[in-house]
Formats: structure tokens, sequence, C-alpha cells
């Protein structure tokens, strides 16, 4: 009988932990779904994503939720998203990509070449005066631009040169990104692969895009209630992303960052059913890719007074196999990130912990500016994190391995952190 009950316990404890991944590749699914759009503004993807995580929250038996309202201001391509060259097609997100704060475009344009071999760039602001590159765009390798960027700007403004816009070539998968989308500039500006040919004659485009002013979004910031409420443990994740490219195309956001929010879901889950010492707040921001507007709201506005976290963990594209995992810890969290590299080194979770410079790279930088002690796991360099930010981030190409090392290594350090 006793070796009966030692055999159904194990039984009970592994169907536990199967149970928290089925929880969290169910999170994931759902997060990166058509229903959410890639989880941006246009379409309220983000806020109806927000609305899933207080139902999921409320599921894991946390003791409330509250939701965090702020406003920001956001560039968006909802609408019409065309492009041809020389009549052939090109795919949004796979032969172009907009950047954040471009305008629209619509029209037939020529197509003007720098040459970077032979740059000159008063031939060039010449050659543009010719009535054969009127309303021309511009061509031009992007990291070759920065060596410019004087002349690049006068290509990017009204009044600095007559060209209608820039093209860009980049690497492929072309990424898309919304930082800097809460203004936009004068002239459409767009990203191409290196692939773009250097022959081709005519850009027809017709590109719609939408400023929202004052956009209505929120944080999802759940607790579970510990015997002591003088301190408290945080966990972050950001759960918007991208939103539309056009009508039919849309980032999913599967690893970038479904897998961080559906780990602290999970997370929620586990310390409802085991219950700890100090209070737990499981933050899901909103606005994270539009520049840390979410995170940075709630540190101007906490719900508790940031000198009462203890340890706040950041999770941020965890769901990966790199073996290797990366991470950042503020000046105030470096006593505590002894202990992370002595659990790990213990347990063997990874195969090392690969501490690098603080960074302005995600929801934890607010609050290392502000002296919280605090980390940041994102496991990036696997074979996912290839999509970052890309129309590749989906369900399809999710990869769970880091998932659970994780969550134990954040759950080992609950129960010995000592401050």
């Amino acid at each position: 009988m006793k070796r009966l009950l030692i055999i159904l316990l194990a039984l009970v404890a592994v169907q536990a932990g199967a149970q928290d991944m089925a929880r969290y590749q169910h999170i994931v699914k759902k997060l990166s779904s058509a229903k959410y759009q890639g989880r941006g503004y246009a379409r309220d993807g983000a806020n109806k994503a927000g609305k899933y995580l207080k139902k999921e929250f409320f599921r894991a038996g946390v003791d409330e939720v509250i939701i965090q309202p702020f406003l920001l201001d956001i560039n968006t391509f909802p609408g019409v998203m065309k492009m041809s060259l020389d009549g052939n097609k090109m795919v949004p997100g796979v032969d172009f990509t907009m950047r954040e704060y471009s305008p629209g475009i619509k029209g037939k344009f020529p197509l003007y070449y720098i040459d970077t071999l032979n740059y000159d760039s008063e031939k060039i602001f010449r050659d543009l005066e010719k009535p054969e590159n009127k309303d021309a765009f511009v061509v031009c390798d992007f990291m070759f631009s920065y060596k410019h960027r004087a002349d690049f700007n006068r290509l990017q403004t009204s009044g600095g040169a007559p060209n209608a816009g820039i093209l860009f070539t980049w690497d492929e998968p072309l990424k898309f990104y919304k930082a800097y989308g809460d203004h936009v500039v004068d002239k459409p500006i767009a990203w191409v692969p290196h692939r773009f040919p250097k022959d081709a004659k005519e850009l027809k485009a017709k590109v719609k895009n939408k400023f929202l002013k004052g956009y209505e979004c929120f944080n999802v910031i759940a607790k579970v209630e510990g015997a002591r409420h003088d301190s408290c443990y945080v966990f972050t994740a950001h759960y918007d992303h991208l939103g539309n490219l056009g009508r039919k195309v849309f980032y999913a956001g599967a690893h970038d960052n479904a897998s961080g929010t559906a780990a602290i879901v999970t997370l929620a889950a586990y310390y409802a059913e085991n219950r700890p010492e100090f209070d737990m707040y499981f933050i899901a921001f909103s606005g994270e890719d539009a520049y840390l507007r979410g995170s940075q709201w709630y540190v101007d506005h906490p719900l508790v007074p940031l000198e009462q976290i203890k340890y706040l963990f950041n999770l941020d594209m965890i769901g990966d196999n790199n073996p290797v995992q990366y991470c950042e810890v503020s000046k105030e969290g470096m006593d505590g990130y002894a202990l992370f590299e002595e659990i790990n080194g213990e347990k063997h979770y990874f195969e090392a912990l690969d501490r690098q410079a603080l960074q302005e790279n995600s929801d934890h930088y607010p609050f290392a500016v502000r002296h919280v002690p605090c980390i940041f796991l994102e496991n990036e360099g696997g074979d996912a994190f290839k999509y970052y930010h890309t129309v590749y981030d989906t369900y399809k190409n999710a990869i769970f391995d880091s998932y659970e090392p994780v969550f134990r290594l954040v759950r080992d350090f609950i129960d010995r952190y000592q401050r």
C-alpha cells in the first residue's frame, strides 16, 4: 500500500506538471490566434487580449484582478496594403514592410537607386530634380544610410528633397516595429529585402495608415495574497504585439510575447494553489512594443510602493530552445542574481546564465531605473528567435523548451531568497 501511494503521488505530480504545460500552450495558442489580430491597437486586438487575460487570471484562482488604463498615440496600418514592382505583386510582411512612423502611399513612382560605391550626395539631389526622377522612391541599403544621416534626413523631409519616399533594403525575414510609431513623418518609408531587384523601374503602391490619438490601453494586474503584506514579488510580461500590416496580414507574436504572458498566468495559478509568504502581483503590460508605455505608466502610478518589491521578474520571449539563458539584472538585483546562478548550478536548468548589460529593451527597465531589484529573462538565440518581429512568429513555429526551466528557476529562487 505504501508503495502504491508513492506511485500515485508521483503520477499526480507528473499530471500537475502536464496540466501546467497544457495551460501554457493553450494560452500561447489563443493569444497568437487571428481573433486577436496580433494584439495591436487598430483593431482593438490588444484590448481584446487584455480582457481574455483577465478571465484567465480568475480561472487561475487569483484573489483580485485590476485594470489600469492609460493612453497612447500610435500609428497603425489596418487598411489597404498593396505594392507591386513592374507589375509584380509584393507580399506584405515578406516582400515589404512599413516603417512604424510612415504615412500612407498612393500612386505610381519611378525608382532611383543610390550608388553606394561612388557616393556623391550633391549629384543625388541634382538627379532627383530631373523630370525622369520626378516623385521617385529612393532605394538604398539601410545600414549605408546611417553613415550619411544628414543626407537621408533631407530625403525623408518635405522640402528637403523632391523624392516621394524611400525603400531601405534590409535583411530577411523583414521585421516590423512599433517603438517610434507615436508620430508620422513627412514621407513614406518601407523596408524591402536585399534581394530587391537592382533594375526595377516602377513602384505602384496603395497603403493606408491610421494614426490613433489618445488610444486607451490597459495593464492587467492580478494579485495572489500572501501571509504577509509588507513586501511583495512581481512578475511581469507584455501581452501587446505589433498588430496588423494591412487587412490580411497580422503579426501573431507567439514567442514575443505570448510565451512570457502565458508563463505569468501559470505562475499565478501555482501560487494561488501554493499560498506564498508574501503578496504576489502578476502584471500583463500593454504598450511595450510602443516603447514601454504600459510599464512606464505603472511605475509612475504603482499599486503598491516600488520600494516594497522584494524582486521583480520580467519574462519576455521565454519559449525557445537555447540552452543558455539570456538575462539582464538591475544594480539592486545583483545580490539576487548570485542566488540565481547558485540554483542553476545545482539544478542545471540551463547550461549557463548569460548576463548582459541593462538595456531599455523591455518592461523591467522602468523598474530598474527606479532602483527595484529585478531580472529580465529572455531565451534568445534559439530556433524561434529568428522569427522575432516577423510574420513567421506563429504558434506553428512556437517552441516551449525553456518554459519549464524558467518556471522552476523562478520558483526555486523565491523559495530561497532572503532580503
